[in-house]
């Protein structure tokens, strides 16, 4: 009976946590698109198109102002509250500090918001994970290891409502966080998941976030992913060296916050001069490269600067996640690669399909899954479902390559 009972309190645990990460999704999706709209002063479309059309001034003024107001609001709340790591937490079980994630997550969406180059993930995984703890306290026969389920599953749920991608939220709980492939997590997973992507569709309208240009493919396509592999991995490992030598290693408290944000806001905006594509959290860059939009030298630069731009965000202070500027850094290779492939040898690459590729790439060297970082990828832009073959293949082999290097003691990537 006890047994019976606790098992009733944890699935009503799981649909709260569910509509709860979707809320969570919904208010930080809203405000991220409030913050930008303000930014650079635009109505309709894409934050691309806002860049685009907005002012030399407004897009060198725009990212320093929204630097500045996350800033002060990181040295008032870093003064006198610890905001520990929300991975950590949960994989600890400790104590879950949720107003100082909520706020923490608030000023993560602004800085986002006004074009810093940093994940807008971590927000909704923070607010979600708040909201859960907040109520499912009264759930008083909840043992230590549900709690350390649900929280996962809202991080995980989180994300999923953001980008609308249900499997890719469990698969985060699951494999980033819990790595586990227990029978109570996943089920628990999915549900969350699906709960909160189904909330969220209310922003999402239950869409890809990406545009998929569906031409017609070849499935020799499936034959390039292993030759994309050590790219990937050079990226990848790349990219987590970058970002452990900028992260300091106590958080910014000082005063200095504010003016080393509002200089990295500045060098971001005079940047989006030149390309526009750097701005926020990297979906500008995804969407041109699938567009097949980037020339040869745009994606060498973005390349090189979509991950410096991160770093220097970071090292200034600000907080965010590192999911999608890698992923948009993977694109940026596959893209490159794919163009020069292109025009030295008079090949017919598919853009699309190799940057996407790439992206799903350095996701698994970065985040250390290649079946999360496939299916991520392929939920994100919604191409033919065999396409899963070549994101998968790309990213194993990439994550192996990373694998047998970590045996050699390089650092690891943090999320």
């Amino acid at each position: 009976m006890q047994s019976r009972r606790r098992n009733l309190d944890f699935f009503c645990a799981v649909v709260i946590v569910g509509l709860l990460a979707g809320c969570a999704g919904l208010a930080t999706s809203a405000v991220l698109r409030f913050v930008e709209h303000l930014t650079y002063h635009y109505t309709f479309g894409t934050l691309l198109d806002g860049i685009t059309g907005s002012s030399p001034v407004r897009r060198a003024v725009g990212p320093v102002v929204g630097a500045v107001v996350a800033a002060v609001g990181w040295w008032i709340l870093r003064r006198g509250t610890e905001v520990p790591q929300l991975e950590r937490t949960i994989t600890s079980r400790g104590r879950v500090p949720r107003l100082a994630w909520t706020i923490d997550a608030l000023l993560q969406v602004v800085l986002v918001g006004s074009g810093a180059s940093l994940g807008r993930e971590g927000a909704p995984r923070q607010f979600a994970a708040a909201l859960g703890d907040v109520c499912t306290r009264w759930l008083r026969r909840l043992s230590a290891r549900d709690r350390e389920i649900l929280l996962a599953c809202a991080a995980g749920a989180g994300l999923g409502a953001v980008y609308a991608v249900p499997l890719g939220g469990a698969l985060f709980a699951l494999r980033i966080i819990l790595k586990t492939w227990h029978p109570r997590a996943m089920g628990a997973a999915l549900i969350t998941s699906s709960l909160a992507v189904a909330v969220g569709s209310l922003i999402t309208h239950d869409r890809p976030q990406l545009h998929w240009p569906n031409p017609d493919l070849s499935f020799e396509l499936s034959g390039h992913a292993l030759l994309l592999a050590p790219l990937a991995f050079a990226v990848g490992m790349a990219f987590n060296r970058l970002m452990a030598s900028a992260r300091p290693a106590v958080p910014m408290r000082t005063w200095v916050l504010v003016p080393a944000l509002a200089g990295a806001g500045l060098v971001m905006g005079v940047c989006s001069h030149w390309w526009p594509e750097l701005p926020g959290n990297g979906r500008s860059i995804l969407t041109v490269s699938l567009a097949s939009g980037m020339t040869l030298s745009a994606a060498a630069t973005i390349l090189v600067l979509k991950p410096v731009l991160t770093a220097l965000f970071l090292r200034a202070g600000g907080a965010g996640g590192m999911l999608t500027p890698s992923l948009a850094t993977g694109a940026a290779a596959g893209s490159l690669l794919a163009l020069a492939v292109n025009s030295d040898f008079a090949a017919d690459l598919h853009v699309p399909t190799v940057s996407l590729a790439g992206a799903a790439g350095v996701l698994a060297v970065t985040q250390g899954s290649p079946v999360w970082a496939a299916i991520f990828v392929w939920e994100l832009a919604g191409p033919p479902l065999w396409l899963i073959l070549v994101f998968l293949v790309t990213a194993a082999a990439a994550h192996g390559l990373h694998l047998l290097a970590v045996r050699q003691g390089p650092p690891r990537g943090r999320r």
